[in-house]
């Protein structure tokens, strides 16, 4: 359990940045060798560097070594694990929004249009004006 939870915390935080974000963006197209990932980003080699390193260590990409070149792969199945992780909570949304708008539906046009219902005269409401 816990291994699974640091593993979801890696890949969460290595998404919550948007220039990784593009770099696997990039990736869907297939393997791509540093310089080609780097090249759309106005930042340093260094940088795009430590990128990487932090989406390898979420395992979203695989490096492998040909020569001096290194080779990037995109890998889905961390992606998977945080899909399934948000797929409970969207259907505990989605299920509470059903069920909101169930009662809308059910307590009359009043509450679904957005007017207030009307107040219904009684005594007590005549006296006070």
């Amino acid at each position: 359990m816990v291994k699974r939870s640091i593993s979801l915390d890696a890949v969460f935080a290595a998404l919550a940045d948007p220039t990784r974000r593009r770099i696997l963006q990039g990736l869907t197209d297939g393997n791509a060798h540093v310089g080609r990932v780097a090249e759309p980003f106005r930042v340093s080699a260094p940088a795009i560097s430590r990128h990487l390193r932090v989406l390898e260590r979420a395992g979203l990409i695989r490096r492998t070594k040909r020569g001096r070149n290194h080779e990037i792969q995109l890998r889905a199945a961390p992606l998977r694990k945080a899909t399934d992780w948000l797929e409970t909570y969207r259907r505990h949304w989605e299920s509470s929004l059903d069920a909101l708008a169930q009662y809308l539906e059910s307590a009359g046009p009043s509450l679904s249009t957005g007017n207030p219902p009307k107040k219904k005269n009684t005594a007590k409401n005549d006296k006070a004006k």
